[in-house]
């Protein structure tokens, strides 16, 4: 285990090469940090600092810079989350709130935390397998063809057009879709196949086909695979960390063109609390140069999807974890209300 004190210097070389960009030397430590030590004794703390692979030395200079290591201890035992001002809260709620729907919602979260954090920000929409049913809208667009509507817990609306094996009169409609309400509102998507197995029974005879095929193309969409949707922001703002990427931008970039990347890098919806993984934690090599901070939103408590932000690893780490979890907790806030 590292000294109280050689944590106060790994701590104080973190903040400082993430505050000046520049490799940092003992004696710049111990004018810039109250330390209560000579150069000399901070010297030998970075060298023992250096020899456990928590700091290196980049090229022939004098400073050092954080490892991933470095950065990990960093992250769970020296930084705390840092606050959003009431001003910032403010304006996140005010933008936030402002609106139409979830496609609305899911981009000016990824706009806004962008904007705050100055990074990529990555916004997974609310997974169908952890929602809930909020209604079910069925409409009559011709004799033989019904819409079906599903609105989720969180918003998400999923429409589809259903050829029905014969006529099918308002009368009979308006009783399905009472009765398939009256059974799933409300109720978990993993629930619904098993709530309304029997309905067809409760139909006259000719209307059971057509019954069982709006209900099959519910439950069709309920299961659906191509759910996970993301939405993304920021790349431009990577260009501002030329330097931090060891050889050139392209491999994070082209990373973060693959969905099934970011989605393992976001991590699963079920665990709520904010997560960081650092440089080669990130199992995608194109990643290996950066740090992506993430955390579940959802409503009423229930993490349903992710948001997150990648970044170089030369990270604010206490400013974006603050930042994510702020935005989180908004947006859960506005999906529980709308």
């Amino acid at each position: 285990m590292l000294s109280e004190r050689r944590l106060q210097v790994l701590r104080a070389i973190v903040q400082d090469y993430v505050g000046t960009e520049e490799p940092v030397g003992s004696k710049a430590l111990t004018e810039r940090h109250s330390l209560g030590v000579s150069p000399a004794t901070v010297r030998n703390d970075m060298a023992a600092l250096e020899e456990e692979g928590f700091i290196a030395q980049p090229h022939t200079s004098a400073g050092r810079i954080p490892t991933d290591k470095g950065y990990r201890l960093f992250v769970d035992k020296l930084a705390g989350v840092k606050p959003m001002t009431a001003p910032e809260r403010r304006a996140i709620q005010n933008f936030l709130e402002g609106a139409v729907d979830l496609d609305d919602v899911v981009a000016r979260t990824v706009r806004l935390l962008a904007q705050l954090t100055r990074q990529v920000a990555v916004v997974q929409y609310p997974s169908l397998t952890r929602s809930t049913v909020r209604h079910v809208e069925l409409l009559s667009l011709a004799p033989a063809r019904v819409m079906l509507v599903l609105i989720t817990d969180t918003g998400r609306v999923e429409q589809r057009m259903v050829d029905c094996p014969a006529p099918f009169g308002e009368g009979p409609l308006a009783d399905l879709r009472a009765r398939l309400n009256s059974k799933v509102a409300g109720r978990r998507f993993s629930d619904v196949p098993r709530l309304v197995e029997d309905l067809p029974d409760a139909f006259e005879a000719e209307d059971r086909g057509t019954v069982s095929t709006v209900l099959s193309t519910l439950l069709e969409t309920l299961v659906e695979e191509n759910e996970e949707r993301l939405m993304i922001g920021g790349t431009a703002n990577l260009t501002r960390f030329g330097h931090d990427f060891p050889l050139v931008i392209r491999p994070v970039l082209e990373a973060l063109e693959e969905q099934v990347v970011l989605l393992k890098l976001l991590g699963e919806a079920k665990d709520p609390g904010v997560t960081v993984r650092i440089g080669h934690e990130n199992a995608h090599e194109g990643l290996n140069s950066t740090s992506v901070v993430s955390v579940g939103y959802g409503s009423g408590g229930e993490a349903v999807a992710k948001l997150g932000v990648v970044g170089p690893t030369r990270m604010d780490y206490p400013g974006t974890m603050g930042a994510v979890r702020a935005v989180a907790r908004y947006v859960g806030q506005i999906l529980a209300e709308s």
